[in-house]
């Protein structure tokens, strides 16, 4: 572990003194002297705020959560849980239709011969958005549960800042509840977690029926019958190929030259190369200027005038800060050009005593990420030891079928000179349990350092891959080199056989090239 400038402190601070103890899964060490009246003040109930509610309370602070929408935010009740639960349904389908009749699965239906090929499963969308929803708010009710349980106060309404640092170096928060009524509150430490929500073009503006953001579609009773997809980042492509799956017309509409630009290229290959051959219409090099409804049907107009037409829109352009009307540059909190908080690696805002976590930060959109940010915050307001945030060790993935999941270094950054790394890249086609489950899509590529051979990064295609990352993401959390990898078993047949079979390429190339 490391102080909070990054140095390794004495054995004694980790190891001798009895206050020494694990919070949540993390070691820290209880810093002396402090009080546990220390008053916190949580803005947003996202993963950067509950998991950091939870540190404070358990630490002895005297912790209020200020929500407006209720714990687990954009994360839980508009963002990843809704979305990977209609992903889920949509994969059980993607599935089934590709591989039931290589896989010798008989179906009794009453499609004519004639029509053999129509699909013989379908999907009541309004069950399926019911059961998002619920699943969604138990999930919301779960983390509420856990953070009072843990002794936090949680208060609905909105909360903002209420000018600079008083002389005793407090902060006052007013909070606004739905019915206008105020109360302000006295914090010795303030944390930011506001999150974002889905960015608008000006000629495209949702109406929650047919031109829709991704907070809206769990409203959809019926499947759209042909969707257009503005937008290919990791958003826009989840949607595309989810709505796919489960039976939609799908025109994804890409700004840019392929599919997920800021995935690694060759993964971003595999996925529109799927896309298509599915029948989805991928149209590349196409900015979207304005969408507008016409009768039943929308109309999206393109920069170059192509007008392209389907029953629905899902705008997926990308995400704004929710940082507007908080007071917070006038709290002395500074404030990039796009909106986002500035902070530093063990999340503190320019304005003593505010720190900030998760989308609103613009550091990394991930829930993992945000909660991580948030766990920092409050273990060094409150003198614990903890190490800044290492963005190299974030694992992230695309829940698109197959899945893209990555960590470390890129193939980006071995591309651009940032950092020198052998890469070694194998199919799965080759890989006997992908051959007995009918996959034919993804790979297993790994980034290792040329002279040791230590993992760097890797990037796996493949159904599940946001499961078989993680053997790759302890490698390079843990310095491991490739022939720490080869050398451990895998289990005969399996997907991750790929990952040792790919180190024991890397480390036998090493051997090679040291020889010669």
């Amino acid at each position: 572990m490391r102080d909070n400038e990054g140095r390794t402190p004495h054995p004694s601070r980790t190891t001798s003194d009895p206050r020494n103890r694990t919070v949540r899964g993390v070691a820290v060490t209880r810093a002396r002297g402090v009080t546990p009246v220390t008053r916190i003040v949580i803005i947003g109930g996202g993963p950067g705020g509950y998991e950091a509610a939870l540190v404070g309370a358990q630490l002895g602070a005297e912790v209020t959560v200020v929500d407006c929408d209720g714990l687990g935010g954009a994360s839980v009740l508009t963002d990843c849980v809704p979305s990977k639960t209609l992903i889920a349904t949509a994969e059980v389908m993607t599935t089934f239709d590709s591989s039931y009749e290589e896989l010798g699965i008989i179906v009794a239906d009453d499609t004519p011969p004639m029509e053999r090929s129509a699909r013989v499963v379908g999907v009541d969308l309004g069950k399926v958005n019911r059961r998002v929803k619920r699943l969604a708010l138990a999930q919301s009710h779960d983390i509420t549960a856990s953070v009072t349980r843990a002794g936090a106060r949680v208060m609905r309404g909105r909360g903002r800042l209420d000018g600079p640092q008083d002389l005793d170096g407090s902060r006052k928060v007013v909070v606004t509840a739905a019915d206008g009524t105020e109360e302000t509150l006295t914090a010795d430490a303030v944390l930011i977690a506001t999150g974002g929500h889905p960015r608008e073009i000006p000629d495209a503006q949702p109406d929650g029926e047919r031109i829709l953001n991704w907070t809206q579609v769990y409203d959809l009773e019926e499947l759209p019958e042909e969707l257009i997809v503005v937008g290919s980042g990791v958003t826009g492509a989840e949607f595309a190929g989810a709505y796919q799956a489960l039976g939609s017309r799908v025109t994804l509409v890409s700004s840019r030259d392929r599919v997920l630009p800021g995935e690694d290229p060759d993964a971003a290959a595999v996925l529109e190369d799927v896309f298509r051959r599915r029948g989805m219409n991928v149209m590349a090099r196409s900015r979207a200027q304005s969408a507008k409804r016409v009768g039943d049907r929308v109309e999206v107009t393109l920069a170059d005038g192509r007008v392209i037409s389907g029953t629905h829109c899902l705008m997926a352009v990308g995400a704004v800060p929710n940082t507007a009307g908080m007071g917070l540059e006038e709290a002395g909190v500074r404030l990039k050009d796009s909106g986002h908080i500035w902070t530093d690696k063990v999340s503190r805002t320019s304005a003593p005593g505010v720190y900030a976590a998760g989308d609103v930060t613009g550091v990394f959109a991930l829930a993992s990420v945000a909660a991580m940010q948030g766990r920092i915050a409050l273990y060094h307001f409150l003198g614990e030891t903890v190490a800044p945030l290492d963005l190299k060790t974030v694992s992230s993935n695309v829940f698109t079928d197959p899945e893209i999941a990555t960590v470390g270094y890129t193939q980006a950054d071995v591309d651009g000179g940032k950092i020198d790394a052998r890469v070694v890249k194998l199919p799965l086609l080759r890989n006997p349990r992908a051959k007995m489950q009918g996959i034919r899509d993804g790979f297993v590529k790994i980034f290792c350092r040329p002279g040791t051979g230590i993992v760097v990064g890797g990037c796996v295609v493949a159904p599940r891959a946001s499961e078989l990352i993680h053997p790759i993401s302890i490698a390079v959390d843990n310095n491991l080199t490739v022939e720490q990898i080869a050398k451990a078993f895998t289990v005969y047949p399996s997907l991750s056989g790929s990952i040792a079979e790919v180190a024991r390429q890397l480390h036998t190339r090493k051997t090679a090239s040291a020889e010669a």
